[in-house]
């Protein structure tokens, strides 16, 4: 997929830019844990049963998991600024359409609209990718990347203490009051990103990975109440498999797709994708177990009897961790590359389960939990961005990105309805209220502790990194990310392809020329820049025929045809602005 720019020069990204995208991210990420400290509460305030009221989280869980890819790709295509603060702005509608009801169905409405602002966390990325320099890219995308955990953990006390102490309510209103804040300062600070994909949107397949992200996540967060044997339930998940099929099918057809599944397919994606869903998991465990460990009674022989607040407060360092493991990330990932600081942060989350199934006896001991949980969830969600943007071109950042922070979404969906269904069947009766038990926290740190260790296994399968590919992660553009690959294909390092010269009409050579491969399909299959001596090579991904595409500043562009027999290197000088040179 071939990308273009806006054609207007760059606003330069402030020393502001990196906070105000975090804070954006933060902000959207409250809405997943804004209403725990009621969510018992809901059936009454609500005037609903409970099996009704679930629907008031599920709504915005299913916003978000359809919402993410979409505004990723419409990023991608008409300014990764604008769809952030689009979804900043439906975000805020909702929040104000749920302050002012206490019926159902528009509590309902107004959380799904909530949802739809998951999107900007890959807004964010991309922008970063776009704009930042090297030096600051690998710690900006950690925090951004993190902000999803930050604001959920930061969420809890906050949401806690309005909801111990004032109307419901309140809480809507504080969440529009922090997204036209953001919307301010995201119009303020952040510049829009000059870079363009080519190509429409792709209507049907959003609709078709919208009908099949519902069909499948609904009986996941439902199936506890349907059962997870029954044809409601199964007969969804059935749907869901044909309608997925299909939409990729469809998807493998379209010279501009929504998701490019091909890139998808890429080991480094696929299994960074899995090994997201697997953080997912162990993210949202922690989320569920302490806080309900925290305020059980006393006399249960377990309970902490700790108050709402207390016990946000408590969870309170797993958002903190993360945000302050940003800049450890960076030092590491600089030195070692992100695959190893995938595998360094999972292990201290397996460190953290593994000790926190020994510190459930006091208030302090969850805290120590909180914190080695936080900073191992800190450095894996801030890997994440880092390797699908060394594998993927600069014009699918935004949806490549939606589609990991999809993937982690999934994750904590699966988490829910897990844990949910595991602290149901060893909860204890007493009096009609089901009590969770030691046993089903227990359990519950078990499972994580698993998801973690399959984490683990498909990050070890990651490719290592050679110093060259590492450059290319830390670059601030395509260009400097291109440069690195370049050099790494000349050094005969890369697969056979086209290989040469860029030269002016006298045979000069030219430097940081920007050769693009052109597939029969129209799309991108490779870029470059040329070295100091003009030369260049670009890796085929198969034989057939392909467009090489010439541009430099002061030069015209050329566009020359060459067909690839995926044999052996084509030796093609690139003469700009006139014809092509035998080599």
């Amino acid at each position: 997929m071939t990308h273009t720019t806006t054609g207007e020069p760059a606003r330069r990204a402030s020393g502001a830019t990196v906070p105000v995208l975090a804070f954006a991210g933060i902000v959207v990420a409250v809405m997943q844990t804004l209403l725990v400290p009621v969510i018992k509460d809901l059936p009454r305030l609500l005037d609903t049963s409970p099996s009704n009221a679930t629907w008031v989280l599920t709504s915005t869980l299913l916003s978000g998991a359809v919402a993410t890819p979409i505004m990723g790709r419409l990023g991608d295509l008409f300014g990764k600024r604008r769809m952030l603060i689009a979804s900043l702005a439906v975000m805020v509608v909702g929040a104000l359409v749920s302050a002012v009801t206490d019926a159902l169905l528009p509590m309902i409405v107004g959380r799904t609209l909530q949802g739809f602002a998951m999107g900007a966390i890959p807004l964010g990325i991309g922008l970063m990718r776009d704009m930042l320099p090297r030096e600051r890219l690998g710690s900006a995308m950690a925090l951004m990347s993190s902000s999803i955990g930050v604001g959920g953990g930061l969420a809890l006390p906050a949401a806690a203490l309005v909801a111990q102490h004032a109307d419901w309510h309140v809480l809507f209103y504080g969440a529009a009051g922090l997204g036209v804040l953001a919307i301010a300062l995201t119009l303020l600070v952040v510049p829009e990103s000059p870079l363009r994909a080519k190509g429409s949107f792709d209507l049907p397949g959003a609709l078709g990975l919208s009908a099949g992200l519902v069909l499948f996540l609904l009986p996941i967060t439902k199936g506890s109440d349907w059962g997870w044997s029954s044809p409601t339930t199964l007969g969804l998940f059935a749907a869901a498999a044909v309608v997925l099929l299909l939409w990729g099918l469809m998807e493998l057809r379209v010279a501009a797709p929504l998701v490019d599944l091909r890139t998808t397919a890429r080991r480094e994606v696929l299994l960074t994708n899995l090994a997201s869903i697997m953080v997912g998991v162990s993210f949202y465990v922690i989320s569920l177990v302490l806080p309900q460990l925290l305020q059980l009674p006393s006399q249960t022989g377990y309970g902490l009897g700790q108050s709402m607040v207390v016990a946000g407060l408590c969870v309170a360092p797993l958002g903190l961790t993360m945000m302050f493991t940003a800049p450890v990330y960076a030092r590491l990932s600089a030195r070692y590359g992100p695959r190893t600081t995938l595998i360094v942060g999972l292990l201290v989350i397996a460190v953290g389960y593994a000790g926190g199934l020994g510190l459930m006896n006091a208030a302090w001991q969850t805290v120590v939990t909180s914190v080695l949980i936080g900073a191992g969830i800190g450095l894996a969600y801030s890997s994440l961005p880092a390797l699908i943007i060394g594998a993927v071109p600069a014009s699918e950042t935004g949806a490549a990105n939606g589609l990991n922070t999809l993937m982690r979404s999934i994750g904590t969906s699966v988490s829910s309805a897990v844990i949910g269904m595991v602290l149901a069947n060893t909860a204890n009766d007493v009096g009609g209220v089901a009590v969770p038990t030691m046993h089903g926290f227990r359990v519950s740190f078990l499972i994580a502790t698993g998801a973690v260790a399959i984490g683990l296994a498909l990050a070890f399968f990651l490719p290592r990194r050679t110093p060259a590919t590492t450059t290319q992660l830390r670059a601030s553009s395509e260009e400097d990310a291109n440069l690195a690959r370049a050099e790494q294909a000349l050094a005969g390092e890369e697969p056979t392809g086209f290989r040469g010269r860029v030269l002016t009409a006298d045979g000069t050579p030219v430097a940081r020329a920007k050769v693009t491969l052109i597939d029969r399909h129209g799309r991108q299959a490779g870029a470059t820049l040329s070295g100091a001596d003009g030369g260049y090579a670009l890796a085929v991904p198969a034989a057939g025929p392909y467009v090489l595409a010439a541009r430099a500043p002061g030069h015209g562009p050329l566009a020359h045809a060459a067909t690839h027999t995926g044999d052996r290197p084509v030796d093609l000088d690139l003469s700009l602005p006139g014809e092509t040179v035998p080599a």
